[in-house]
């Protein structure tokens, strides 16, 4: 279900347009023409091994049954097709029914002999085929079908993605692209770990002293030798770039010029190349006079640029030669490049060398990029965005075109975002409001609205200011995360990245339909605009709202309205949440900073557990914004969820035994003074152990029953538990044998309801409410806050007293 990956060649030879191998050293492993996946066999990237127990249990019979039933399932059918390619023999390819064309141009981009094609289309029987056509709905279509590869007319864009694949693929073993993060590539060390095992050990006789910066007392430890050693790199042009000459006259246009590069060899030649419609040819230009009549001595037209740089340049031929080699080594995750960038904070620095069309690429600010633009408009990222979320998902094959539709989208969108954020901080976008303090400014760039992590017009004034507003951000995100994860419909959430640049945190918001045409008051149906001094609400929020807060464990809660009327709010998340119909009358929610609890360990003033505050609780911190995680919530409900089970059981146990005590002696005395002993022991041990999970268990039983002697407290494991609270509400509609009617299980949830401070009296019911500890609303009297901060209050606790500690010594254990 990911993206696309980018054009990858993988080749141990390169193939002209007339079929002869560049070089001898790669002739001998040309591909054989017949079967072909169109993918790589190369034993550096092998597949992923079965385990030796998953070899074992899968014969031959059984995995092409398993491969056969996963198809059907999947309404698949895989089947060969013949590809014929100007310039190289036939081959077959294996492909699957459910793929698109796109996919076979992708397959074809990274054979070897086809991979320097850039512009082509594929024809069955004479007719195109349409790239985002999947195979199953092409007619005609089927086993051992010949497509043909079929050059298409250049246009200026074509052109351009082509100069820059060729460009990809001559500096595809250079890091310097990576250690810059230029277009999406990130620093790997893959290679370097896998090909270390295939070098030949090194005479163990031979003795040699260890590095300096590794003994003791070296003060400074140097960071270089971090990074894998780096060879000279293999250089097949001194320059490629954009010719000055650009763009073609009208009479050069009118005979079909599209594009003028420059070109420097390694041989120390410059020649300018002409990029027509049917191709490129080297023309009569030379530094000082514009001519772009082909040249006497080159007049011949390649359709690839591969192909006319290898017949002017035996160095560029036998070079790149080397590189595909060089490149086929690499394991193929390292090839493909990373849906979203893997940033490292520290680097080496490489000598800058001349690169005419990074050097375009990033001195054009204005430019959006050609992989972001379609033509006569810059893409509606919300619409996008929302779209893929509506995608029917009843079948399997539909979960998975939804799914790999919205990691495109994602993932596009994430990269277009960086892009724009580190224009913003750059000052190469200009503010919607430039009148304003530079502080407060907002722009849009690419449909993307963007805006600085400080407290604007002291709206974190009283949480901390910038250090609010900074972390405000991050609790914001992680709300939009947890509410597109439920997947809701009729529920929208927007897009948004943050991204740290130059000590500027730029937050990055696709834009809701016609919110920039009417003030944010007018906009909002759900929720506060004057941080809760007056609160709305709305029936279509609190229906869609109303599932969402059950699972992220949101308490309803009425607030006041802050009208004159005294009214009450009923909201299902917090009231700095609010909700807007767009134009397209879909449902937004935005501000989601407060969907999770504070942690009030870090919220000065709060009240906090007697452990927590013996351990120096609360602590002063820079903001009041201090938010705890899903994953801790959800940890801590099925801790209390566990221990909920187990006290049930407890009191249905206690009770049973009460209700047979007249018949038989349930207990003996020797038996007692042993439950004794070990009760007695076991509390010992909680007393030396106190990070312990069952010191805690044991902990919170003591405190929370109250009825029951501390020595007679014996609690059922919890799979015990769970059968016998099973049984007993199995038997809540009518009188059991034990005498345990439905009256008497009803207490029983409530007493073990009340031992674990449930939100509900008379079942288990955990949900916290995230604006308890706001001071800005005005909470209803009906609202319980004391036992509502106090269950927060828990919370914190968990995590220091029971979450760190564990997390510990896992990390110690293993």
């Amino acid at each position: 279900m990911g993206e696309d990956s980018a054009p990858v060649c993988t080749a141990d030879t390169v193939v002209t347009s007339t079929g002869e191998a560049l070089s001898e050293e790669g002739s001998e492993n040309s591909p054989q023409s017949g079967d072909d996946s169109g993918h790589e066999s190369n034993p550096s990237t092998p597949e992923s091994p079965l385990t030796p127990t998953e070899e074992r249990a899968n014969s031959p019979a059984e995995k092409t049954q398993n491969d056969e039933d996963a198809l059907l399932c999947l309404g698949e059918s895989t089947f060969r097709v013949q590809i014929h390619a100007p310039g190289t023999e036939p081959f077959d390819l294996q492909v699957n029914s459910n793929e698109m064309v796109q996919e076979l141009h992708q397959v074809l981009l990274e054979r070897e002999s086809t991979c320097h094609r850039t512009c082509f289309s594929l024809h069955l029987n004479g007719v195109a085929l349409d790239h985002f056509t999947e195979l199953k709905n092409i007619a005609g279509l089927r086993e051992g079908s010949i497509l043909k590869v079929v050059e298409e007319p250049y246009t200026t864009r074509e052109a351009r993605i082509h100069v820059r694949h060729v460009r990809e693929m001559i500096r595809s073993l250079d890091i310097i692209d990576a250690v810059n993060g230029a277009e999406g590539a990130s620093l790997s060390y893959l290679s370097t770990m896998t090909l270390g095992d295939r070098k030949k050990s090194l005479d163990k006789s031979l003795e040699c002293a260890p590095p300096e910066y590794v003994l003791p007392g070296y003060k400074e430890r140097p960071l270089m030798p971090l990074f894998p050693t780096v060879n000279e790199p293999i250089v097949a042009l001194k320059s490629l770039a954009i010719s000055p000459f650009n763009p073609p006259p009208g009479p050069r246009k009118m005979k079909g010029d599209v594009l003028y590069l420059t070109v420097e060899t390694r041989e120390e030649r410059r020649y300018h190349i002409t990029c027509c419609t049917r191709g490129f040819y080297v023309n009569a230009t030379t530094d000082g006079v514009f001519r772009p009549t082909p040249s006497p001595s080159h007049k011949a037209i390649h359709h690839s640029l591969v192909d006319l740089l290898s017949s002017i340049s035996a160095a560029f031929r036998k070079a790149l030669a080397l590189i595909l080699k060089k490149r086929s080594e690499k394991h193929i995750f390292e090839r493909l490049p990373t849906p979203y960038q893997v940033n490292t904070w520290v680097a080496p620095s490489f000598e800058q060398t001349e690169d005419g069309i990074r050097a375009e690429d990033c001195t054009q600010p204005h430019r959006i990029g050609l992989e972001d633009h379609i033509p006569g408009q810059i893409r509606d990222w919300n619409e996008e965005l929302q779209t893929t979320h509506e995608l029917p998902k009843e079948t399997l094959t539909e979960r998975l075109v939804r799914e790999r539709a919205i990691f495109k989208i994602h993932s596009d969108f994430v990269s277009a975002a960086i892009k724009g954020a580190m224009a913003v901080v750059d000052g190469n976008v200009m503010a919607i409001n430039p009148a304003d303090e530079p502080r407060t400014h907002m722009f849009i760039w690419n449909n993307i609205f963007f805006s600085l992590g400080f407290d604007v017009k002291d709206h974190y004034k009283e949480l901390g200011g910038d250090a609010a507003a900074h972390a405000a951000t991050s609790n914001d995100l992680q709300g939009v995360r947890a509410y597109a994860q439920l997947d809701t419909p009729k529920l929208f959430t927007l897009g948004m990245v943050i991204v740290d640049y130059k000590g500027y945190r730029v937050t990055a918001q696709s834009i809701i339909p016609g919110i920039l045409e009417r003030e944010q008051e007018q906009s909002v149906v759900y929720g506060s605009v004057d941080f809760g001094k007056t609160v709305i609400s709305s029936e279509e929020y609190r229906r869609v709202l109303e599932k969402p807060a059950e699972q992220l464990r949101i308490l309803p809660h009425e607030v006041m309205s802050g009208n004159e009327d005294g009214r009450t709010v009923k909201l299902y998340s917090s009231f700095e949440t609010k909700g807007i119909i767009g134009n397209d009358s879909r449902h937004y929610i935005l501000d989601l900073l407060r969907t999770f609890p504070p942690d009030v360990n870090y919220l000065e003033g709060a009240e906090v557990t007697e452990i927590c505050k013996a351990n120096g609780y609360p602590r002063p911190f820079p903001h009041k914004l201090a938010s705890l995680r899903q994953e801790l919530i959800e940890a801590f409900v099925e801790c209390r969820y566990l221990m909920f089970v187990r006290i049930a059981a407890y009191h249905v146990q206690q009770m049973r035994i009460s209700n047979s005590h007249g018949t038989d002696e349930t207990i003996s005395v020797e038996e007692k003074a042993s439950k004794g002993e070990e009760s007695a022991s076991e509390i010992s041990d909680i007393e030396k152990k106190a990070t312990d999970d069952e010191a805690i268990v044991s902990q919170i039983k003591s405190e929370i029953v109250a009825d029951v002697k501390q020595e007679e407290i014996s609690l059922p494991e919890t799979e015990t538990a769970k059968k016998i609270v099973g049984e007993t509400m199995d038997n809540e509609q009518k009188k059991d044998d034990d005498g345990l009617d439905q009256e008497i299980s009803k207490q029983i949830m409530e007493k073990a309801a009340m031992a674990v401070d449930s939100i509900r009296n008379d079942e288990f019911d955990m949900r916290f409410n995230p604006d308890c500890y706001c001071t800005t609303v005005q909470h209803a009297d009906s609202e319980d806050l004391a036992k509502q901060r106090r269950l927060i209050a828990e919370l914190a606790e968990f995590l220091l007293v029971q979450q760190v500690p564990n997390f510990v010594r896992d990390c110690l254990q293993h």
